[in-house]
């Protein structure tokens, strides 16, 4: 090899400039060298790509440049930009013939069809629909009206159709086993279109997408346009003129949710990033798309509207008036137009939403919305999924029965924690009736003013002032029942959203997450919540409030269950006999003694007191031994 040095140096520097001037030419000769060889050996642009591999391509090259694309398909695309009638348009790349391909792990079936490039099906293979066949979460239906899962959606209608419509080629057909890549592209009259899906073990699938209209970067978000096919079934069932109220749309940004229903939601409005996840949802599943790049990523929610007669004449089914059903889609996609997300289509089963992350470390959790009482709610579910953790049975055929006992046991360990503060109640309430004759002579002495009157106020401050004195709360008996109000709530709203209990049966009961199809359990109800009224005591409490609650709250807990989880129907239940053991109990020992002696001494005065003690009107329904 030959020194070079620098030609500011002194010696043979005209020398080395021209050794140096030699070697960028012999460079520059060998780069069009190979060039041109390059065009003269590459065989013309086939119609069907190769495969692309699970690298996503960058985001400022075509979707043509990432699989087999050459200096001369190159020189060919920059040629169609020329007004020149001479110059040779861009072979076509497009199907003649619609073609599938389904791509499976033990998760879920995905069916491809290459027109639109979209799904036509989503089965997943561990949960059944309400006629026990495998559930596929596209709804046929608003998919054929609205758009199928997975199109591009774009500010102008006609392109939307023509991205929906056109017949792409795919880089395979048949049937894929996860871990699998599957592209597809399409270009016609100016249109180049790629997308690209590649699959894990998981229930999320990666998706790229790059349209191009005369070369520039056309704005096509991804789509789920037309809810979940669990939705479908309740429409089907549900009856004539019934508006299911569960499908919304899920968002969060910077780490913020919000859950939109459908009154809050607007067709083709667009929300700007950024955006750690959006979708649309139902009571137990979801289609949340994660943006690669959260801070670019826009939203536009769809709120479409189906005529169900049209659904049920197809189905052979009676119709009706005014079924116009109301359809929730989403799409998402990058403002550059070239859109990189990760799609999580499945069940809002808490461990797995906690195991999905989005690019900021965050979980889609929060898909799991548990309401007003969200917190206890979550919390109560979490500890009735250890007892079911304990006494679930290893074989998969008796696994969903096990929940019926796990909402047993988790019922008595609740009651068993709550039995202290019963304990205490029942303390408290024995204080106020010892100090209950000195209460009713205060009020004898204000002859029981009305509550308007000012005295009434005055006459409260001093019941209220010897209440202290003697160590006595007046809500000190209502302890159990303020702590018991949030956990029944709780439990209300935690039985219809959590996926495990959604057909899990119970002896006569085939699905705990439903009402009762023999409402056994709403009648039990009545008759075990008169009895937990009838043996608890009642101190100090007026003859007709006391007689109200022993008859409206049995009868307000009936209509709570009647068409409500059946799940929820059993927790109550449950609890109620729980309570009823521990009153009779409680009732026999030294304190209970007591209270029933006060009870009787009160009842004893008042028939003194008022000859008429035996009219319906003072008649009072007394706690039992």
């Amino acid at each position: 090899m030959p020194e070079f040095r620098n030609p500011n140096q002194s010696g043979s520097g005209i020398q080395d400039n021209r050794s140096f001037l030699l070697m960028i030419i012999v460079m520059i000769g060998v780069i069009f060298g190979i060039q041109y060889w390059r065009s003269a050996h590459t065989p013309p642009e086939a119609a069907t790509p190769p495969a692309k591999s699970a690298s996503t391509p960058p985001a400022s090259v075509p979707p043509a440049a990432t699989s087999a694309d050459t200096p001369a398909s190159s020189a060919r695309r920059n040629a169609a930009d020329d007004d020149s009638a001479d110059t040779p348009q861009p072979s076509a790349v497009q199907a003649t013939e619609a073609t599938s391909t389904v791509v499976e792990n033990e998760l879920y079936r995905i069916t491809f069809s290459n027109r639109g490039a979209q799904v036509t099906s989503w089965i997943l293979k561990r949960y059944k629909d309400d006629e026990g066949q495998p559930l596929d979460l596209v709804d046929h239906p608003a998919s054929d009206k609205f758009g199928y899962p997975l199109s591009l959606y774009t500010y102008d209608p006609a392109l939307t159709r023509t991205l929906s419509t056109a017949l792409y080629v795919p880089s395979a057909t048949g049937t894929l086993q996860s871990p699998a890549t599957l592209n597809f592209r399409y270009q016609a009259n100016g249109l180049e279109v790629s997308k690209t899906f590649n699959f894990g073990p998981d229930y999320l699938v990666h998706v790229d997408t790059v349209a191009l209209r005369n070369g520039a970067p056309v704005r096509a978000l991804l789509a789920w346009p037309s809810g979940t096919g669990d939705i479908e079934k309740v429409r089907l069932h549900l009856g004539h003129g019934t508006n299911p109220s569960e499908s919304e749309i899920d968002t969060m940004q910077n780490g913020k949710d919000e859950h939109l229903a459908l009154k809050k939601v607007s067709g083709g409005s667009t929300l700007n990033g950024p955006f750690d996840f959006a979708g649309v949802s139902d009571q137990y599943f979801a289609a949340a798309f994660i943006p690669d790049n959260p801070q670019s990523a826009s939203v536009v929610t769809l709120h479409n509207q189906i005529d169900l007669n049209e659904v049920l004449r197809s189905r052979n089914l009676p119709t009706g008036k005014n079924l116009q059903m109301p359809i929730l889609g989403a799409a998402v996609g990058d403002v550059s137009g070239h859109t990189r997300a990760q799609v999580f289509v499945g069940p809002k089963d808490l461990q797995v939403l906690r195991s999905v992350k989005t690019p900021g470390g965050r979980s889609l959790e929060p898909l799991l919305d548990f309401g007003f009482w969200g917190p206890i709610g979550k919390y109560l579910f979490v500890g009735l999924q250890g007892v079911h953790a304990l006494i679930a049975p290893k074989h998969p055929g008796a696994h969903n029965y096990s929940w019926g006992w796990a909402i047993v046991i988790f019922t008595v360990l609740i009651n068993l924690l709550l039995l202290p503060l019963r304990v205490q109640s029942m303390k408290g309430m024995l204080k106020m009736q010892r100090i209950q004759p000195q209460i009713d002579e205060i009020k004898a002495r204000y002859k029981n003013p009305k509550a308007t009157d000012p005295k009434m106020a005055e006459m409260n401050a001093e019941i209220m002032d010897f209440q202290k004195k003697n160590g006595v709360s007046m809500f000190g008996g209502c302890i159990p029942t303020l702590v018991q109000f949030p956990l029944l709530f709780a439990f209300f709203t935690m039985m219809t959203k959590v996926v495990e209990l959604r057909h899990a049966h119970f002896f006569w009961l085939p699905d705990l997450s439903a009402a009762d199809p023999y409402h056994i359990l709403p009648i039990l109800m009545v008759l075990t919540s008169f009895l937990v009224q009838f043996y608890t005591p009642s101190p100090g409490v007026d003859p007709a409030q006391q007689r109200m609650m022993a008859f409206m709250m049995p009868a307000f807990s009936g209509y709570m269950t009647w068409n409500y989880a059946s799940g929820l129907a059993l927790y109550w239940n449950v609890g109620n006999f729980i309570m009823i053991a521990q009153q009779l109990v409680m009732n026999r020992t030294a304190l209970g003694r007591e209270m029933r002696e006060i009870q009787l001494k009160r009842a004893s005065r008042r028939a003194a007191a008022a000859p008429a003690a035996k009219s319906p009107s003072t008649k009072t329904i007394q706690g039992r031994r």
